[in-house]
């Protein structure tokens, strides 16, 4: 009997270096070659004119299927996801597709016979940093993919409730992101930032109003705290809510800028007082798992997304008055503090397991390629879900 096989579409590609579904799609890709499958992940690769459009390289056991185009920005990436399916269509392969963005595209490869799993990422359409016409064309892909997918993933039971007024909730597995866990890290980065262990709270996110940047740092900045607030992510002093979110700031404040590389990041998150999270909009968020394998107590807008992701035994707020509290509580309450750092870890061992999240979306691939499904271990409540669609 032949190997299962699976491509994976929707990524910049792998080896991972852009962001949650590329850290994602390396893993599946490479615990399913582990498990004997044949894998294929494509990946987009940036010319100023197109050589060879599509050309293979074997990375650790994955064919990495390079699909060169000679855009940038938003017509790259439809450029690139059209010549993925194109090349799909053609192979006997389970197609997982991350994220929705180009779902106007889906139909091709469904009418080519191959089986599609896509997993449905957040609600898109929904973020206030895109116009109105970009608004519609992801409301209208998100449709799309709902309608033309065999299966969908959701991140989150928010996702899959949302998705179920598209389609039956049969047809939605809930696999959220996966995790490891930090119990050490050096505190080099933190000393180059000049701060202290336990005497910061950290921020890790795009600057955008949905992630409540804005709020956070006049919060913290209302009062002199005698302690720090460290927000990561890319300023552009032209962006007005970049500017906004710079002039609002105390002394206390401190903007290294984007940090990349994972280990600054693990360390300057497991030595926080506590991890600050203001997404607004979206499912199960990478960064707000990490920080609850790397045990920090949070600090997190209160909406359905963040109190199942982090727990109820965590710090919430709805506004800036409830946000400058819960600051307070965080430095000034250690009982508090420590509860909500063993609250963490067990959420996250419990719930964000990488194992887990890889086993489940390969009993997904298995049944929908038509293999025997073998369930390799119990999967947390989300991963029991139906699989008839």
């Amino acid at each position: 009997m032949n190997s299962p096989s699976v491509l994976i579409l929707g990524t910049r590609g792998i080896p991972a270096s852009h962001g949650g579904f590329e850290t994602f799609a390396e893993r599946l890709a490479l615990h399913l070659v582990e498990r004997g499958w044949d894998v294929g992940v494509y990946c987009q690769r940036e010319v100023k004119t197109v050589g060879t459009r599509i050309s293979h390289e074997t990375w650790k056991g994955v064919d990495l299927i390079h699909v060169e185009v000679a855009h940038t920005g938003p017509v790259a990436t439809l450029e690139f996801d059209w010549h993925c399916i194109r090349d799909a269509v053609r192979w006997d392969s389970v197609c997982l597709v991350l994220g929705y963005n180009s779902a106007v595209l889906l139909p091709y490869l469904r009418l080519g016979g191959r089986k599609i799993i896509t997993n449905m990422d957040g609600l898109e359409w929904r973020r206030s940093k895109w116009s109105r016409p970009v608004r519609g064309w992801f409301y209208a892909n998100e449709w799309i993919a709902a309608r033309v997918s065999h299966r969908l993933v959701a991140d989150h039971p928010a996702i899959a409730d949302h998705l179920a007024t598209r389609r039956s909730r049969q047809a939605t597995a809930v696999i959220p992101y996966g995790g490891i866990e930090v119990t050490q890290a050096g505190t080099a980065p933190l000393e180059a930032l000049g701060l202290q262990p336990d005497d910061y709270l950290i921020s890790v996110a795009r600057i955008e109003p949905e992630n409540s940047i804005l709020p956070i740092v006049q919060a913290f900045s209302r009062r002199r705290r005698g302690h720090k607030l460290v927000v990561l992510g890319t300023f552009d002093r032209a962006k007005p809510y970049h500017q906004a979110v710079l002039a609002a700031a105390s002394e206390e404040v401190v903007f290294p800028g984007a940090i990349y590389e994972s280990e600054r990041v693990q360390a300057l998150r497991f030595h926080a007082r506590a991890y600050v999270h203001g997404h607004t909009v979206g499912g199960t968020n990478p960064s707000l798992v990490e920080a609850l394998w790397a045990g920090n107590a949070v600090i997190a807008h209160d909406n359905v997304f963040n109190r199942w992701t982090a727990g109820e035994t965590q710090f919430f707020f709805e506004n800036a008055d409830e946000l400058d509290q819960r600051i307070g509580r965080v430095f000034g309450e250690q009982s508090s503090v420590a509860q909500a750092r063993l609250a963490a870890r067990a959420r996250a061992k419990a719930e964000f397991d990488w194992t887990d999240v890889l086993t489940a979306y390969e009993t997904e691939l298995l049944a929908l390629g038509g293999h025997a499904v073998t369930q390799l271990r119990p999967l947390p409540a989300w991963g029991r879900a139906s699989r008839t669609a």
